[in-house]
């Protein structure tokens, strides 16, 4: 495929997770646009992550869709692997991909507790360190993590507990890096108009979530990519072991 023949080792290259749905999609295509050649990781649909590389593509810039599952160390390992023999260097890895599945704190619930942090805390565990392994200096590792941490609405328990462990990740993780010149930040957004945040709601909790924010509406997730685009540029080279709550106001 021509985007991979030939590395461009000027160019920064960057892997997004969870890359072509939602706020990832968005993602992946603002960090194309900002001059970056993306790999974009799907976790099962190959059509939405070709479809991404072909948009991305189409508006002059350089793509690959890799599959992985995000929480298995070998396919995480390959992920990056590819990433650097397809472009050459690998500048910044953000991790996007997460899932979200309601319940309540229940004894006959633990198997969503164990989902959730298979994917959000142990994904995150194992895409942040190898990103850790691979960045040289000057490198940036963007995790995800939620809003909602702040509101503790009930039915998001397992949610909660995982983007928690998340942002302890992003702390330490930040902590350990010392001297190496790569900086470890998370994104938490809020309500995003997303096919996830839409899933299982009415009209009326959607209007009511929305009216949360002062500004009484959802994110888009051109807005969150544009956060991710500011660390992952120069302008946030100083930032460094934070939680940017990207939300609207939503406290």
């Amino acid at each position: 495929m021509s985007h991979a023949n030939t590395p461009y080792t000027d160019q920064r290259v960057a892997i997004v997770t969870g890359g072509s749905r939602g706020i990832g999609y968005a993602v992946s295509r603002k960090l194309a646009a900002e001059g970056f050649a993306v790999v974009v990781n799907y976790a099962g649909n190959i059509r939405r992550a070709e479809e991404t590389v072909a948009e991305i593509e189409a508006a002059g810039g350089r793509a690959l869709a890799v599959q992985a599952d995000i929480a298995d160390p070998v396919a995480v390992e390959q992920l990056f692997t590819t990433a650097r023999e397809a472009f050459g260097r690998l500048d910044v890895v953000v991790h996007s991909a997460g899932v979200l599945e309601m319940g309540h704190v229940t004894s006959d619930n633990l198997a969503i507790l164990d989902r959730t942090l298979a994917t959000n805390l142990r994904g995150s565990w194992l895409v942040m360190a190898r990103a850790a392994e691979s960045l040289s200096e000057g490198g940036r590792i963007i995790a995800f993590s939620s809003s909602v941490l702040g509101k503790s609405f009930p039915g998001y328990g397992a949610y909660i507990a995982s983007k928690a462990g998340v942002e302890g990740l992003v702390r330490v993780l930040a902590n350990e890096l010392r001297g190496r010149g790569i900086s470890v930040n998370a994104v938490a957004p809020g309500p995003v108009a997303t096919e996830m945040f839409f899933a299982g709601k009415s009209d009326e909790q959607v209007a009511n979530i929305a009216a949360l924010s002062p500004f009484e509406r959802l994110g888009q997730p051109e807005e969150i990519a544009d956060v991710v685009a500011f660390l992952a540029g120069p302008q946030g080279r100083w930032v460094h072991g934070q939680i940017l709550r990207v939300n609207g106001g939503m406290v």
